[in-house]
């Protein structure tokens, strides 16, 4: 296992369109295996591999989001798709795109997603309150949708102000960054 690099916005590979997982191999446990650490590390609730530089349609949410332990392994999401959005939400999401930030989305309250494992086989998630919030969160991310895009224009410049004065320490594992100065 090893860390990733979470890519940051203003990073264009962000809104890189995203491909269909066509092999369950080693390779794609390989890369779980390193978003778990990395998502972990970083302390979020979820990470989309389009975050790791990966066009791959995939995505991560970690465990207790969706009614599970500390000890359970995150929620894998391979060619995940939503089929049904029921209800409304808003809430504050953050993202480890953008350390430190936290905007409020409007969301279902409750969505369906069909997705597979990592062995290829398929999966229906039934999802409400913060566990559909993190579904629609990640699904975005792989559509090129960011956390940004639920933002006024004032506040989308100065979100992108600020992630551009920031340096980020992937090593030093200072990926959150110094958040004394926010403009937010």
């Amino acid at each position: 296992m090893a860390l990733i690099e979470i890519l940051k916005y203003p990073d264009a590979k962000l809104r890189q369109e995203t491909r269909r997982v066509e092999s369950f191999n080693g390779e794609l446990r390989r890369l779980v295996s390193d978003m778990t650490e990395t998502m972990y590390a970083a302390r979020g609730a979820g990470l989309a591999a389009i975050q790791v530089g990966s066009d791959l349609r995939l995505f991560i949410v970690e465990a207790t989001i969706a009614g599970g332990t500390q000890a359970d392994a995150p929620l894998i999401f391979v060619n995940p798709e939503i089929v049904s959005l029921e209800g409304t939400q808003t809430g504050d999401e953050g993202c480890l795109s953008f350390p430190g930030i936290f905007l409020p989305v409007k969301r279902a309250l409750r969505c369906t997603a069909r997705a597979h494992d990592l062995d290829g086989c398929e999966l229906l998630a039934t999802a409400e309150g913060l566990y559909a919030r993190a579904i629609q969160h990640e699904i975005d991310h792989l559509d090129g949708k960011l956390l940004v895009d639920y933002a006024g224009p004032v506040k989308r410049r100065m979100i992108k102000r600020y992630m551009d004065r920031r340096e980020w320490e992937v090593e030093g594992q200072n990926i959150r960054g110094e958040l004394d100065d926010s403009p937010l």
